[in-house]
């Protein structure tokens, strides 16, 4: 790999000591779960638990401006970031999908196949080469295909078979992406392709640059490779469906930020452009989906299809103003603890899968009601919830990289998704008494990973009481927080 920021000393290794607590945690989380009764595999979740905790430790007190393994992996404020929201979101699916999956046969393949996903997302937040890039992309993708047919019932099944496929088609594009800009830029490196790309064959730059942004809008969830996103939240189980809508994409996006601002930067094609294209594209396509969506899960998948095409547009003004970099990373941060709170609480009502199975939902459980309301609103950018922060920061990211019509098409798609968020909000707040039909477990709800037969399920509500209560004081004090971003 080509010489970047860091040296060779001994000591570079532990500036990847999150990604390695994290891996250290998952292969020893395999080997306890073999030695474990089956009916009591739960220190597996606790001790990938502890390396979150413990991860997000070595984060808040680690150097940051440095790189590791001569350049190919950078420890800045980017990676710092994903670090915190991959490692804290993991942790919350992690204690979300504990009743869930409790007393399942392989449990500990659950929490393992979960950690996994996570050190993949970590790589690619921090990938500063094109061999660590599609390595990371490699890790984030397969165990998520297993975590998607986890259940290996008819939708799991489905879900996973269509994630597989789609995952394939996009991977063996970013594969071939990644040799056509070796084979142009004459390194692996970004530093190197930095250098090589300008003159290099226009077409050559092209296709490799596409097929290699290409796979990481599959595992943003982005338009056109967002076919995968409905049928596989709507397939696995919640915990699974929050994990693969929120951790994965962190990752997706500093990989994407750090092209588009880095390397891609002189290519001779307009690769901004193309990415606010897709913003567009998929912050419209999503709202529309989600307009007709009652399946509640499915609801939140053209959810996070939307918000995608919002968080899309710092990076496509990546290399035209500062303010890009805070407003990407502060809006990553919101949306991971806004959406995994969502799906908490679908969580919580493991029985109720359509919109009217919440309704009169707010007169028995109205504190979690309270927590849906801040989390749908969130998705909207209701202030002070930190979403509605992290669209200030996109609007202003887009009129000062001088894309003032783009700012106006957020703005415009924000207001319509305030209809099918407020269409599941009302009647669980406000409507009649007829949500009994999920006070209890429904067994088609979450198929052979519901062992929990009641539909309190204290890990999940605290969950999402957890996250919006974060979501809330994000967005008031998030002064401290903007400015470590900058």
């Amino acid at each position: 790999m080509a010489g970047g920021m860091g040296g060779g000393s001994a000591m570079e290794p532990l500036a990847l000591l999150p990604e390695m607590l994290l891996a250290a945690s998952a292969v020893c989380g395999l080997l306890l779960g073999s030695w474990l009764p089956r009916t009591r595999q739960w220190p597996v979740a606790a001790l990938g638990g502890a390396a979150c905790v413990a991860g997000l430790v070595a984060t808040a007190f680690g150097a940051t401006g440095t790189a590791a393994f001569e350049g190919a992996f950078a420890v800045d404020t980017v990676t710092a970031t994903a670090r915190v929201v991959v490692l804290g979101g993991t942790a919350l699916v992690l204690a979300m999908g504990a009743e869930d999956v409790r007393g399942h046969p392989r449990e500990a393949e659950f929490w393992v196949l979960a950690q996994l996903a996570a050190l993949g997302a970590l790589v690619l937040a921090g990938a500063r080469d094109l061999l660590p890039l599609s390595a990371g992309f490699l890790l984030a993708s397969v165990p998520a295909y297993a975590l998607a047919g986890f259940r290996k019932d008819g939708r799991g099944t489905e879900a996973a078979l269509k994630f597989y496929v789609l995952g394939a088609l996009f991977g063996v594009l970013l594969l071939s992406g990644t040799a056509l800009l070796v084979a142009a830029g004459h390194g692996t490196s970004y530093a190197a392709l930095g250098e090589g790309l300008g003159d290099a064959p226009h077409g050559l730059v092209a296709a490799g640059s596409l097929g290699v942004l290409l796979g990481l809008l599959f595992k943003a969830g982005a338009v056109p490779a967002h076919f995968w996103v409905p049928d596989t939240v709507q397939g696995s189980s919640s915990p699974v469906a929050a994990l693969v809508t929120t951790v994965p994409k962190a990752g997706a996006l500093a990989a994407l930020y750090r092209l588009v601002a880095g390397p891609l930067d002189g290519a001779p094609v307009a690769w901004d452009a193309l990415l606010a294209a897709v913003a567009c594209a998929s912050m419209t396509l999503g709202n529309l989906a989600a307009f007709f969506q009652r399946d509640v899960r499915r609801l939140l998948a053209y959810s996070t299809v939307s918000q995608i095409g919002y968080l899309l547009v710092p990076v496509a003004v990546a290399a035209r103003t500062e303010l890009a970099r805070p407003a990407l990373l502060f809006y990553v941060a919101a949306y991971a603890l806004t959406n995994l709170g969502a799906f908490a609480v679908v969580c919580a009502v493991p029985g109720a899968r359509g919109i009217d199975d919440y309704r009169g939902l707010g007169r028995s459980r109205p504190l979690l009601v309270a927590a849906l309301a801040v989390c749908l609103l969130g998705l909207v950018g209701t202030p002070p919830t930190a979403v509605f922060l992290g669209k200030v920061g996109v609007f202003g990211a887009a009129v000062d990289g001088g894309w003032t019509w783009l700012a106006a098409v957020t703005a415009v798609n924000t207001v319509a998704s305030l209809f099918y968020y407020l269409r599941w909000l009302a009647p669980a707040a406000f409507g009649s008494a007829a949500a009994e039909r999920a006070a209890g477990a429904d067994p088609l709800a979450h198929g052979p990973l519901t062992h929990c037969p009641s539909a309190h399920r204290p890990l999940a509500t605290a969950t999402a009481y957890t996250a919006a209560a974060a979501s809330l004081a994000l967005g008031i004090g998030s002064a401290p927080v903007l400015d470590l971003l900058r």
